[in-house]
């Protein structure tokens, strides 16, 4: 099985998504029947789910591990696409085919960003950045601590309607992402 991480450096945003609803906790206490299989808290990442008779769907190790800082890393750094690069921020999210838009805010130091990423079938660039209502040449949010609230649209091109349009560069990305995680 794939990891929503590599799904998403992939550009496979579907099955990366699919991948997270499945570690989910909040989707194993849905129902009052998934409660009492999942037996333990819904708002704690397992990092085990028991998949054997008598426990199957029961989940496991909740307190003790770092599961959700790793699940928090996922949605942020692997869905999403945020990146911090010294003073930079840079987004590569693979985001579901649905999301229209989608608002976060990033505080700096004590500066916030609040961020507007909308996707669009229609943009004629991978991604575009305006910092301020001012174009970004480098596709990258130069992150300045001076107190000030800043305003960032961001326009990420939609390609779910063709597959094919996965690019070299998430490729080159995915690589570079397996190659880090078996060294660490």
């Amino acid at each position: 099985m794939r990891r929503p991480s590599f799904c998403a450096a992939l550009g496979d945003a579907r099955r990366a998504w699919e991948l997270l609803d499945l570690i989910n906790p909040i989707n194993h206490g849905r129902t009052i029947e998934d409660v009492a299989t999942y037996r333990v808290e819904p708002y704690v990442v397992a990092a085990d789910i028991y998949a054997f008779a008598p426990h199957v769907g029961r989940g496991g190790w909740t307190w003790y591990t770092g599961s959700a800082g790793w699940m928090y890393r996922l949605i942020l750094e692997s869905l999403l696409g945020v990146e911090l690069a010294g003073d930079k921020l840079r987004l590569s999210p693979c985001l579901p085919a649905d999301w229209k838009e989608l608002k976060l805010h990033y505080r700096y130091r004590e500066t916030m960003y609040a961020i507007t990423l909308s996707q669009s079938a229609t943009a004629d660039r991978k991604l575009t950045v305006w910092v301020d209502g001012k174009l970004q040449r480098d596709d990258a949010i130069s992150l300045v601590n001076d107190l000030v609230p800043h305003s960032v649209h961001v326009l990420v091109q939609d390609n779910h309607a063709s597959p094919a349009l996965a690019s070299r560069e998430r490729i080159v990305t995915a690589t570079r992402w397996s190659r880090r995680s078996s060294t660490s």
